[in-house]
């Protein structure tokens, strides 16, 4: 199964638009598509693993410790941490590498940030 994306309510939106506009199969849902504007990261992290939807966001500071916490009750598809400073293009070709690149069974469990 394909690598499904859910963007936080934190990550730039032209890093959606521009990935999903570069491979328009792929699915990236927004913050607004997922109503997660406003929610604390634990209820963020509960909608996208219902979801079975990897997380992308640019909180490197609180997400982390949230999606560890997270784990002890249950399982999870990965976070994905973007840098802020971090370019949209470099970005958005990372997203793609992961998607194009594996399954969304490797994906579980998993925090990782970019670039790989």
């Amino acid at each position: 199964m394909s690598v499904r994306f859910q963007a936080d309510a934190n990550l730039r939106n032209r890093i959606v638009a521009a990935t999903i506009r570069r491979e328009p199969t792929l699915e990236f849902a927004t913050a607004s598509q997922a109503g997660l504007a406003g929610l604390p990261d634990p209820e963020v992290l509960a909608i996208a693993a219902k979801a079975g939807r990897v997380l992308v966001t640019h909180d490197l500071k609180t997400m982390p410790k949230h999606f560890a916490d997270f784990l002890q009750t249950g399982t999870s598809p990965d976070v994905v941490l973007v840098p802020q400073r971090m370019p949209s293009q470099v970005a958005v070709e990372e997203l793609i590498l992961i998607w194009a690149a594996s399954d969304a069974d490797e994906w579980v469990n998993r925090i990782s940030r970019i670039p790989l």
